[in-house]
């Protein structure tokens, strides 16, 4: 069991807002939650829109949508860095101030030619410095009219150490970060400098994300160190990757969260499958967000990355429609089955039919297409009728039709009555239930036939077994 942290936990969950909710970052904010959770915590989230191009309200909103489908309720915020400009610059100011960040007046061209004289030398391409005030030095002339960025003064000796919490122990050169631009000409942050101050801010105790912020760390580090700041303990998953092996894209099938509730999936079974793309409890697949709080900790992440599985998703998604409520089933499935024409109007309860079917359902477009044979008039393919509906069998269907009237409406006295006629023309089931399939519901493939023609009701069943007899 993870030891409880000595300062409360504070975890967020940063999505920069220039698309959807993707599959890695809901596990990440499902982790993050988590552990908030799990230890009474505060759980922060914070819209990293700073990329003041590709950032979009509708990336926004559908950031907040994937969310809320999830049920990751944040404690805190949503906070937007766009709208912290001000304590960006008022922290700027400071470390200009303390000399721990300085004006830089290259240009972007000075700087590229820098960087390929660096490669060209076998090194690190790297801004050189030109600016850096050291003691003793003379720095250049101030080219007349240009607008300086601000860099913070990284340590140029030395390592960053940390050890993540998934990875271990981590350490990176100083030599390999650069003197990183805070600020730029128009006095716009740029993005480490912004997290850096917003974990500070937000007093965040622990940062779960994707390792593609690996190289981040150690610059974010730096820069907290020298505002003063406690450091959170980092922690880097690894990607999600397709059943492939490649990374997970747009042709690995739906990659946006919300695409997930589009093709029928709950979102219980989405994050009770995003829980074991990373984590392991033993054994255990199934469980729920309330025991997965209770078991989560950090120790148990794993360091390797995990494949999408389509098939095991819908294997745990079947698992969660079999435990739901039929009445918010049917809810769900009431749109797709409009979608397709569903006509309600006499129809059975949808709830009950949802009960009957969704046993074998794995999302719930499946539970609507298998629905539909309840709320559509039944045209059985004509071709079928002939082969099902032979002169042997049609005495025992004018009897079935007849004895309708008198039995009583309940499942296992439509299934009695079914014996019985069977016995009385000596048939078997299929060759009696084939024909009845076809005729009340237009198809050969359904549940059993004694509980579809209960929910069809009396009435219903008499009329079409009329209209073919």
């Amino acid at each position: 069991m993870t030891t409880a942290p000595a300062k409360p936990v504070r975890t967020r969950f940063a999505p920069s807002p220039t698309g959807f909710l993707h599959l890695g970052g809901a596990r990440t904010a499902l982790y993050s939650w988590a552990f908030a959770r799990h230890f009474g915590g505060t759980f922060v989230l914070r819209i990293e829109d700073t990329d003041v191009e590709r950032s979009t309200p509708e990336a926004v909103q559908a950031i907040l949508d994937g969310m809320e489908w999830l049920g990751l309720q944040h404690d805190e915020g949503p906070f937007y860095q766009m709208q912290r400009m001000d304590r960006y610059r008022e922290v700027v100011a400071q470390m200009l101030a303390a000399g721990t960040a300085y004006h830089c007046y290259s240009s972007p061209e000075e700087v590229q030619a820098m960087r390929d004289k660096a490669t060209a030398a076998g090194e690190k391409p790297r801004y050189d410095g030109t600016w850096r005030p050291e003691e003793g030095k003379t720095l250049p002339a101030i080219p007349e009219g240009r607008k300086p960025v601000v860099r913070f003064k990284n340590p140029l000796d030395g390592d960053v150490t940390w050890t993540d919490v998934v990875k271990g122990p981590i350490t990176i050169s100083n030599k390999e970060l650069d003197d990183l631009v805070i600020a730029r000409p128009d006095g716009t942050p740029t993005y480490n400098f912004c997290v850096a101050v917003d974990d500070w801010d937000m007093q965040i105790t622990h940062v779960l994300r994707g390792d593609d912020h690996v190289n981040n760390t150690p610059r974010q580090i730096n820069i907290l160190r020298a505002i003063g700041a406690d450091l959170p303990e980092y922690g880097h998953l690894p990607m999600i990757l397709g059943s492939d092996g490649a990374k997970l894209s747009k042709r690995h099938g739906a990659v946006s969260v919300i695409d997930y509730a589009d093709k029928g999936y709950l979102p219980e079974a989405m994050l009770n499958y995003l829980a074991r793309l990373g984590w392991s409890h033993g054994n255990d697949e199934l469980f729920s967000m309330e025991q997965f709080i209770e078991w989560f900790n950090l120790e148990s992440l794993t360091a390797s990355s995990a494949q999408f599985d389509f098939d095991k998703l819908a294997w745990v998604n079947n698992h969660w429609i079999k435990q739901a409520d039929n009445g918010r089933l049917a809810e769900l499935a009431r749109k797709p089955l409009l979608a397709a024409g569903a006509v309600f109007d006499g129809a059975p309860e949808l709830a009950t039919v949802i009960g009957l079917l969704k046993d074998r359902s794995n999302t719930i477009v499946e539970l609507a297409d298998a629905a539909m044979l309840f709320f559509r008039a039944p045209q059985p393919d004509a071709a079928l009728m002939a082969q099902h509906y032979t002169d042997a069998v049609k005495p025992a269907m004018a009897d079935f039709a007849a004895r309708i009237a008198t039995v009583e409406w309940s499942k296992e006295a439509i299934a009695a009555m079914i014996k019985e006629v069977l016995a009385a023309h000596g048939l078997k089931m299929p060759q009696l239930a084939m024909p009845l399939r076809l005729m009340v519901a237009g198809q050969l493939q359904t549940p059993a036939i004694d509980a579809v023609l209960q929910l069809f009701g009396r009435e219903t069943v008499a009329a079409r077994l009329a209209a073919r007899i």
